[in-house]
């Protein structure tokens, strides 16, 4: 699918665009902002270790450690770091269930409950 082009139809009075789909899903997804850069930016922050487990991590196995949003909102990157925590896969997985589970717990994945 790279490289291919769809034409984007004109708008009364305006030439048409031709992009490629590449070019449309990154406009879609917001990529290109300052803040799309965001895993580079925590590593550099808060170093190669994960902040649930304190697994330290080098170079050649870094792409173990992801980038977890305290907030759930992947699109809030604040350059201090302040809404990032480096977790390694694993305890993003762990981070991420939890809720899962909690929703279950609450009553939402049981079914009709009685009071």
């Amino acid at each position: 699918m790279r490289g291919k082009r769809i034409r984007v139809r004109p708008r009364p009075g305006k030439p048409a665009d031709v992009k490629s789909v590449a070019e449309i899903v990154r406009e879609l997804k917001g990529e290109g902002a300052p803040s799309s850069d965001y895993r580079e930016q925590s590593l550099k922050i808060h170093g190669l270790i994960c902040a649930k487990c304190g697994r330290e991590f080098e170079n050649k196995d870094r792409h173990l450690l992801t980038v977890h949003h305290k907030d759930g909102n992947h699109r809030n990157n604040p350059p201090d770091g302040s809404n990032w925590e480096n977790l390694c896969i694993y305890c993003h997985d762990d981070e991420h269930s939890r809720g899962l589970l909690g929703e279950y717990l609450k009553g939402k994945g049981r079914g009709p409950t009685q009071d």
